[in-house]
């Protein structure tokens, strides 16, 4: 029977498969960090807080700075868990303060977007950016409680690898509403490719 890889189960994500594939360049960046004393939770941080000064630019209408710094802050989310694993030191709360912060990255980029789009009135762009959001922080939610359910949920056209290279290039380009409209249309069609597999999931396991 032929495997349907939109709805495979077990298929590792972009971000999983470009870990994988710069293992060695992101562990020699790491052990450099590491040598200088930086923390994976010092990282975390700093890439929370340039995510939320290039929000800030964003909402002054900047794009090409404010997605410059968003682009720079990209690294940062592999290094973190990079540096604690070679460190010896990943845990379980590590793991959990990282994805909290990569939510809240996101949503305050998106809040950058929303503030400049309600100050400039364009309401298309304002509902866009909310929808966009919404599938944004949807699709990693829906993965979460699957899997405290027992279910996998990494199915979906659109996680969070390939909405930042959607998003990020957009910005840069000074062409911002053409990667929300992309990320508010396949985010949510992601969310729904999620629900569905769960669903699939579900019914299998009841039937046995």
């Amino acid at each position: 029977m032929q495997t349907n890889h939109s709805f495979d189960e077990t298929r590792p994500t972009l971000t999983d498969q470009m870990r994988s594939r710069f293992k060695g360049l992101l562990d020699t960046i790491g052990s450099f960090l590491n040598r200088f004393g930086i923390t994976p939770n010092t990282l975390t941080l700093i890439g929370l807080a340039g995510n939320f000064v290039g929000a800030l630019f964003l909402a002054q209408g900047k794009f090409v700075v404010g997605g410059s710094i968003v682009l720079a802050m990209g690294p940062i989310d592999a290094l973190d868990g990079t540096m604690a694993r070679l460190r010896g030191e990943p845990s379980e709360f590590g793991t959990f303060v990282d994805s909290v912060v990569d939510r809240y990255s996101e949503l305050i980029i998106y809040g950058g977007l929303l503030v400049h789009y309600i100050i400039a009135a364009d309401p298309l762009l304002v509902t866009l950016t909310f929808i966009a959001a919404a599938g944004s922080f949807l699709v990693p939610y829906i993965r979460a409680r699957a899997e405290g359910l027992g279910f996998e949920a990494k199915v979906g056209i659109l996680s969070r690898m390939e909405r930042f290279l959607i998003l990020v290039p957009s910005l840069v380009l000074s062409v911002p509403w053409l990667g929300i409209g992309i990320v508010a249309l396949f985010a949510n069609v992601t969310a729904i490719q999620r629900i569905l597999s769960v669903r699939k999931q579900a019914r299998k396991r009841e039937s046995l």
